[in-house]
């Protein structure tokens, strides 16, 4: 065994790990458990969701098509946040947008990350400038599930939520562990660590709190550009959870987070004495973020829920020379009411929304549309007819200084046919322009901001079929089957115009339409001893301007994933495979002589894992994140352009501010980091122990 241990080439401290856990297997045996004992249900068939009516349901009977996802689930692939661990579920792709800084946003279904919102516990807590940052740094103690809707979801849940929506849900103090310990490493030297625990302070009042830190401060160059593959990181996130318990169960809990990130990339010898001057190239990134949030229940017979929010983010970030200051806050209140009408669930609300936003771009001088109020009122109405038919009807309206009345509308329907559950979910979106930006390279000139007075809200409509069956074969096999169809048509597309006057901006929406159409399927197993899922999303997705139809950048036809899970006979161990592959998509040249290639290759990311003890409550576990060690560099000559001249000293231009070609400046670049598609970091062994004590 040892020589085949030593034949993979792993790292020392991963060996003795091995051989450490391959004799304390049997300390972490259990009972061999009944044949119709299924593994934990990445899906979540069964689970108790608040997305589709802000109310807890079955998901089994919701009217929604939703999407739930366990900690179970997320285990699998050990992931240092929540972003990076969200490339295992089909249709959703997370899209590093930096070679240097590896920022990047959420993909649903082919539409960019601002059409994507996220929730915390219910409350938009995440979007704008924080929709970088927002997913980093939650604790993985504090995750109860994940709920996501592809698809609009404005009806209900306001501005944003355009292309789809994500729902972290915390857990609560009454089900958390009394303490949950959580660490591992990897051969990169990443560092990550999950604290969680919970107190009660009196017969009523507890108290949980999620510690999350990671640290990365590895500088790697494995393409040899001179330049980090990976940003290096230092962040710290503390959660905490107030519950106290009420008459009659009424829900009274309010939630903090702080989170404080140093984020930096560029040229491997840079030093903080570099910051923000020419001498060396890199992007440092201070952020410091705040949020609080609360829930209360009316103490009234009908029940009325109160839920407010607030955060402040604030950021210092310089990227060469050039220095992105920005702060922003954000302040929202919504009164929800569940009256019950002849048979039928019905909920009314209004919600309050505030947002601040100040940077130092040329951009934001004077510009009204990045602050403001955003007022509205919705109302949903749910019922279950004969023959198991449920009907869901809403609508919302909001009002906002710039752009008036935005009437969003929903419908939904669930019933069964030939032992299928069909759901058909028909819903708009908006989403109000917030005018800022990271893109320091376009707004270095005091430009001024013009907007259009007609400039319309950015807005979508989408229908949605989702076609689910479940059986059970022979009461030992579970085995799922999903099929979707979706089309969502996108109008109003707001976009700057930077080549009207070179003093000026100009806003305005597209002169087209853009659209978002695609099918979907995922395949579900599950026996004693093995769940497999597999899933694929096939779009098309285009902008449409002038009766031409183009394919935006960085949006592939193609993504699925799969995830393998074996309990291995005879023995406290279990495997966990997953994968994820991408089809080519379009890339950001810039110009007719860029030597890269203009589309991506196929590429997948495989990642194995061995966890030794089926008890949640310990833990032993190891694996290789991308197995086969794929990069985006293996298929293109460099990644960044010009990462030897990051200041442009040595490329001339020409009257129109063009670069041309020259001795040194063959293919007329200039210098650019955007040119990514997949994370840069290759293979890499990991080793992590976690623990929860429920009492």
């Amino acid at each position: 065994m040892l020589a085949k241990i030593h034949m993979l080439r792993i790292p020392i401290p991963f060996r003795l790990f091995i051989l450490i856990g391959l004799q304390l297997s049997p300390l972490f045996a259990q009972p061999k458990p009944p044949r119709t004992r299924f593994l934990a249900d990445s899906t979540a068939l069964d689970a108790i969701i608040i997305t589709g009516s802000l109310k807890p349901e079955s998901k089994r009977s919701s009217p929604i098509a939703i999407e739930v996802y366990t900690p179970t689930f997320l285990r699998k692939n050990p992931s240092t946040n929540l972003f990076e661990a969200l490339q295992n579920i089909h249709g959703v792709r997370p899209q590093v947008n930096c070679n240097i800084c590896n920022t990047g946003d959420i993909h649903i279904n082919g539409l960019e990350g601002p059409y994507t919102m996220v929730l915390i516990d219910g409350m938009p807590l995440v979007s704008g400038l924080s929709s970088v940052y927002g997913l980093s740094g939650i604790p993985s103690a504090m995750i109860e599930r994940l709920e996501i809707i592809k698809g609009p979801a404005s009806a209900l849940f306001g501005s944003e939520a355009v292309g789809g929506l994500i729902h972290v849900v915390t857990k609560k103090a009454s089900s958390a562990p009394r303490y949950h310990f959580e660490h591992f490493s990897t051969s990169h030297r990443e560092i990550n660590t999950d604290l969680g625990f919970k107190h009660t302070l009196t017969k009523r009042l507890s108290l949980l709190t999620g510690i999350n830190h990671f640290y990365f401060q590895q500088r790697l160059d494995q393409n040899l550009d001179q330049f980090t593959d990976v940003a290096l990181q230092h962040r710290l996130s503390i959660f905490q959870k107030w519950q106290y318990q009420r008459p009659f169960n009424r829900n009274f809990q309010w939630a903090t987070r702080l989170y404080t990130e140093d984020r930096w990339g560029g040229d491997v010898l840079w030093t903080p004495q570099d910051r923000g001057k020419t001498s060396r190239y890199g992007e440092s990134i201070y952020t410091q973020r705040y949020e609080l949030y609360g829930q209360y229940q009316l103490p009234v017979t009908l029940p009325m829920n109160l839920s407010v929010s607030a955060t402040s983010h604030h950021q210092n970030s310089v990227y060469g020379a050039t220095p992105f200051l920005a702060n922003q806050s954000i302040f929202f209140g919504q009164l929800t009411a569940h009256p019950t009408l002849k048979q039928a669930d019905i909920l009314i609300g209004i919600s309050w929304r505030y947002t601040q936003y100040r940077d130092n771009t040329a951009v934001n001088k004077g510009s009204a549309i990045s602050n403001g109020h955003l007022p509205g009122v919705f109302a949903q109405w749910e019922k279950l007819l004969p023959k198991d038919l449920k009907i869901l009807m809403g609508m919302r309206v909001d009002h906002h200084p710039v752009h008036g009345p935005i009437f969003t509308p929903r419908i939904a329907l669930k019933h069964k046919l030939l032992h299928n559950t069909v759901r058909w979910n028909l819903g708009s979106g908006f989403r109000v322009v917030n005018v800022f930006t990271e893109d320091h390279a376009a707004l270095t000139g005091a430009r001024t901001v013009v907007l259009n007075p007609n400039l319309q809200p950015e807005k979508s409509m989408n229908i949605n079929v989702q076609l689910l069956r479940t059986a059970t074969w022979k009461r030992q096999t579970r085995i799922t089957r999903e099929f979707s169809a979706f089309y969502t048509h996108f109008q109003n597309r707001i976009l700057p115009n930077y080549n009207v006057n070179p003093n000026e901006i100009h806003y305005d929406n597209l002169q087209g339409y853009a659209y978002s159409r695609g099918i979907s399927g995922k395949l579900d197993v599950q026996t004693h001893r093995i769940t497999l899922s597999v899933g694929a999303t096939w779009m098309n997705v285009s902008v449409v301007q002038h009766s031409i139809a183009t394919r935006p950048l960085l949006t592939e036809k193609l993504n699925g994933t799969m995830s393998l899970s074996w309990k291995i006979p005879q023995s406290a161990w279990q495997m966990d495979y997953t994968n994820s592959v991408c089809s080519p998509m379009a890339l950001p040249l810039l110009g007719p002589l860029d030597p890269r290639p203009p589309f991506s290759p196929w590429w997948a990311l495989h990642n194995v894992q061995f966890t030794l003890g089926q008890k949640q409550d310990r833990q032993l576990f190891f694996g290789v994140k991308n197995l086969f060690n794929f990069t985006p560099a293996r298929s293109t000559p460099f990644l960044i352009a010009r990462s030897a001249d990051p200041f442009d000293k040595g490329v001339t231009f020409d009257s129109q501010g063009n670069p041309i070609p020259s001795s040194d400046n063959p293919y007329a670049l200039t210098f650019d980091p955007s040119y990514v598609y997949a994370p840069n970091q290759g293979r890499r062994f990991f080793l992590g122990f976690r623990m929860s004590l429920k009492q």
